[in-house]
């Protein structure tokens, strides 16, 4: 008889720790998330040039061969100023 008062009181404990709070809680509401706007045909450019630029640098320059500083100065500095103004002027129109 012990076996069967054991099953009983694991069905009791799954309950009561499973089914009860379900029961008693009631279900969160899901808010659906926005979708961000897509990317504008200038935002899409300036991602495409911020890849071309630093790369076509590293192939004219050759920042492995000691060229590391004009690199940077001509194919990083000016990528990083671009976004740092689009940034700027995006916190300006809203």
């Amino acid at each position: 008889m012990t076996g069967v008062s054991e099953i009983l009181v694991l069905l009791l404990l799954i309950s009561g720790i499973l089914i009860l709070p379900r029961m008693f809680k009631p279900a969160p509401v899901k808010t659906r998330r926005q979708k961000p706007p897509p990317l504008s045909k200038t935002k899409r450019a300036g991602i495409v040039l911020s890849v071309l630029i630093p790369i076509a640098a590293a192939m004219g320059f050759k920042p492995w061969s000691g060229n590391l500083v004009l690199f940077i100065c001509i194919g990083i500095i000016p990528v990083v100023l671009a976004w740092a103004i689009v940034w700027i002027l995006a916190a300006q129109k809203k």
